[in-house]
């Protein structure tokens, strides 16, 4: 399979999580003056597709750049379910999957297409999104997940302020990747994945580039 960029390209127009900061982009250095082009980023490190570290929401969670190499390279399970704003992806959901496709083994990456990234220039994007309920992560806990990623800006629906599955999921070590995008362009369930964070010291994530092979 050619590759497939699942990551969303960062500039100063990207939406931002709400009470983030908006990326900017300075001007440093130019060719005329110094020989070379160069500028300064200033951005959140969960701007854009990004990995959350389990530090994210869990203070004895590993940090960004403690996050070994072997869990960001692998092979993934892409789950295809269309939610609308505020629905979640729940524990039937997954069960159903099951039936369908065969269980899912313990230790296993699994991306969720929702359809909901069509909607990342609307109002509504960070604040009606779907996400998983405590059922599903609470299962991905009893089979030891690697990783859940989701074309969502979260890997909570929109209305749940208390960030309940990320402190599931961080709390057990499970890595979390949001803000995927293209993943309608991956025609099989299963497919190599590699999500590359920048090794950011005691970092509580990073903008990441991640594609499917």
């Amino acid at each position: 399979m050619k590759p497939i960029d699942l990551s969303l390209t960062i500039s100063e127009s990207i939406p931002s999580f709400p009470g983030s900061p908006t990326p900017q982009f300075i001007d440093w250095s130019d060719i005329k003056s110094d020989g070379y082009n160069l500028e300064l980023l200033f951005l959140s490190s969960h701007t854009g597709t990004h990995l959350d570290a389990p530090y994210h929401f869990d203070k004895k969670g590993p940090k960004i750049n403690q996050i070994p190499l072997e869990r960001l390279i692998g092979k993934g399970i892409l789950i295809k379910l269309k939610k609308s704003r505020n629905s979640s992806i729940t524990k039937s959901d997954i069960i159903s999957f099951e039936k369908k496709n065969g269980e899912i083994p313990d230790h296993s990456s699994l991306f969720f297409y929702t359809g909901w990234q069509k909607n990342l220039k609307k109002q509504n994007y960070f604040t009606e999104n779907p996400g998983l309920d405590a059922s599903a992560a609470k299962y991905f806990v009893s089979k030891k997940i690697n990783l859940v990623g989701i074309d969502s800006p979260s890997i909570d629906i929109g209305k749940d302020e208390s960030f309940s599955v990320h402190h599931i999921l961080s709390k057990n070590n499970i890595l979390i990747v949001e803000n995927l995008t293209n993943m309608n362009k991956i025609k099989s369930i299963g497919f190599t994945f590699t999500i590359l964070p920048l090794k950011l010291k005691d970092a509580t994530g990073s903008p990441v580039r991640a594609v499917a092979s």
